[in-house]
């Protein structure tokens, strides 16, 4: 193979990503949690190929994977844990990590949540930027969807669909389509899509942030949660009225916060996913629920190891 066609295979190999990834150097921040109004402390490793992405609470010295099946609970985030460990508010870590092909991290947090930041997965995008990332000498698995698998409940739906076969040689394809559907006139119908990647998350979706009516927030915090919420990480609206001074960063922040949330919640099959994403009024138990269904559904999936492709003679 001469000089140029070496050349050429390694660049299409970058771009491709057929190796695991995992973070060039430590990186850490200190953020407040949404609901505990606490202090919290995260920091993220390297981590070895296989690992996975895995959060350890370093006050308890327990640790815990970032799999659809350690997911305890789903009512305001999504939750890992077990009976010894909780770590809440994942998602938004977790569609950073996925989107920026992170494979493989050790997540430490000296609290129950990671810190909610400005409420959107854009922190922590420049967290990883800051901490680069190197390419591992392992490949990476892909879950190719071989069948739809459908979810619901009342007007809610979500469903994963397959594309075609899997290419080892080329990156996956996920593609992703979210309506909602919300009451106040502030939210009302939107729709966001995205084809998952690096720039299209980066530039389209990570930026949007949490958002909560005004009232809804009055009971969380009667309850004693959201305490840690305020219009620095969060949407709030009231009927037509957006309550932030500064408004929207983007005309469908609503939805693109909703497709976000997918993105993060879907990165808990573990490998990248081979398919469409199609829901309507999606949150994160139906999005749970969807990988629950896929997994439990031997036929429904096929996991694919990528490879290089073969060098010119």
């Amino acid at each position: 193979m001469d000089g140029f066609a070496r050349l050429h295979l390694a660049s299409m190999e970058a771009r491709f990503g057929w190796r695991q990834r995992t973070l060039k150097a430590p990186i850490d921040c200190v953020g407040v949690g949404v609901h505990s109004g606490k202090r919290v402390s995260l920091t993220m490793r390297p981590a070895a190929p296989g690992h996975g992405i895995v959060f350890r609470r370093t006050d308890l010295d327990r640790s815990i994977a970032a799999r659809f099946d350690n997911v305890i609970d789903t009512r305001l985030c999504t939750v890992l844990g077990d009976a010894h460990t909780r770590i809440g508010t994942v998602e938004h870590l977790m569609a950073a990590l996925s989107a920026l092909g992170i494979d493989n991290a050790l997540i430490e947090v000296d609290g129950p949540e990671i810190p909610i930041l400005d409420g959107s997965a854009a922190p922590f995008v420049f967290l990883l930027d800051c901490a680069g990332s190197i390419e591992q000498n392992a490949p990476r698995n892909v879950i190719e969807i071989c069948r739809t698998v459908r979810v619901s409940q009342g007007e809610s739906r979500a469903e994963l669909r397959p594309i075609g076969p899997a290419n080892r040689a080329e990156p996956p394809v996920f593609d992703m389509d979210l309506t909602i559907d919300f009451p106040a006139s502030a939210i009302g119908r939107q729709a966001a899509s995205l084809r998952l990647a690096p720039d299209s998350f980066r530039h389209e979706i990570a930026a949007a942030r949490t958002f909560a009516q005004a009232g809804e927030v009055q009971q969380l915090q009667a309850a004693g949660l959201a305490r840690g919420g305020s219009l620095d990480n969060a949407i709030v609206v009231d009927g037509a009225d957006i309550l932030n001074p500064g408004g929207l960063r983007m005309a469908n922040e609503f939805a693109s916060h909703k497709l976000l949330d997918a993105v993060g919640d879907l990165a808990l099959a573990g490998s990248r996913l081979h398919g469409r994403f199609v829901a309507h009024r999606t949150g994160h138990d139906l999005n749970n629920r969807l990988l629950r269904a896929l997994f439990a559904d031997a036929g429904a999936w096929r996991s694919v190891a990528t490879e290089p492709l073969a060098a010119a003679a």
